[in-house]
């Protein structure tokens, strides 16, 4: 087992640990700094490398409708970390009694007695506890009292600026999907199982596979050049984001994907699709044939964007 959610079953594994704690959404760069420090440290003192995370996200539980929109859903950020070389991950239920629980409670009953933690590595604007009270400083006098350390995580920067999930939430929303793969080292990417649709797409001789969200939203619409992995291969198209104002105009936002020159039936099959360049905004056009022909133009330059990227 590499996920817990309550403290028994992770000491019936692991007896102490080096442990981060944050929201890791996104998985930037900056994440993967402090992901760096974490696996070294435990390494060092020969204990496990544990990422506590918050499930929901603070902003989730206070107002759901006003959060921003997730970068990372939870199994993704698992998958992403395991993968990293984490040990654990525990999952830190954000609810009315963690945020109403005294500082100095959370990082004895918590931190101590819950999970063993030996050290602990935040940025020194780290808040938790009750009122947000609890603060970097008291983490270092309750640490030099009952013996764990707190390493400081300096803010990890990008061209001047502060790698956070809100910067590449930016980024996406402006459409910059290069500046999005410097801040993640990687393209964004989405994934999700195809759904059956209306077959519009396939009428206007443009079949597209309809991607089952699952509730999601994106952080991001309009229309993108995109690789496509699926069952070990990478494979070049285009993907919108958006309502279908003209046909459709939904309340809720879906993602279709057409890949070049592919005809096989894919109808429940998982497929991730990774964001290379924004072509244009989502916009409604006076009839099919309008946008059947912007359609054809948006996937030329898509597929000259797409050149010269690996495809298998």
């Amino acid at each position: 087992m590499s996920v817990f959610s309550d403290f028994p079953s992770f000491r019936a594994v692991h007896q102490g640990c080096v442990a981060t704690i944050g929201k890791y959404d996104g998985m930037h760069i900056g994440h993967q700094h402090v992901l760096n420090t974490l696996c070294r440290t435990a390494a060092a003192r020969g204990l496990p490398a544990v990422v506590i995370v918050s499930e929901p996200h603070p902003e989730e539980f206070f107002s759901s409708a006003n959060a921003a929109p997730r970068l990372t859903p939870f199994q993704e950020k698992v998958d992403y970390l395991l993968s990293y070389g984490v040990s654990a991950v525990f999952r830190m239920t954000f609810d009315n009694a963690l945020c109403n629980q005294a500082p100095k409670a959370f990082i004895q009953e918590f931190l101590i007695e819950g999970l063993g933690v030996k050290a602990l590595i935040v940025g020194d604007d780290f808040r938790f506890g009750k009122n947000r009270k609890g603060d970097f400083r008291l983490l270092q006098e309750k640490g030099n009292e009952l013996g764990f350390e707190v390493i400081r995580e300096i803010p990890f920067k990008y061209a001047g600026h502060r790698v956070s999930s809100t910067l590449v939430r930016n980024c996406l929303e402006q459409g910059d999907c290069e500046q999005v793969r410097s801040l993640l080292g990687r393209y964004y990417s989405v994934s999700g199982r195809v759904e059956s649709g209306k077959k519009l797409g396939r009428e206007l001789g443009i079949p597209t596979a309809n991607i089952d969200l699952e509730g999601r939203r994106l952080p991001m619409h309009g229309i993108f050049s995109v690789l496509v992995e699926f069952e070990g291969k990478t494979l070049p198209g285009i993907a919108s984001i958006g309502f279908n104002p003209t046909v459709e105009n939904s309340d809720i936002a879906k993602l279709e994907v057409n890949i070049f020159d592919f005809d096989k039936d894919i109808y429940d099959k998982r497929l991730v699709v990774s964001f290379v360049r924004k072509i244009r905004d989502e916009i409604k056009f006076p009839d099919l044939e309008s946008m059947k022909q912007q359609m054809a133009l948006d996937i030329e330059q898509a597929r000259h964007s797409l050149q010269g990227l690996q495809t298998a």
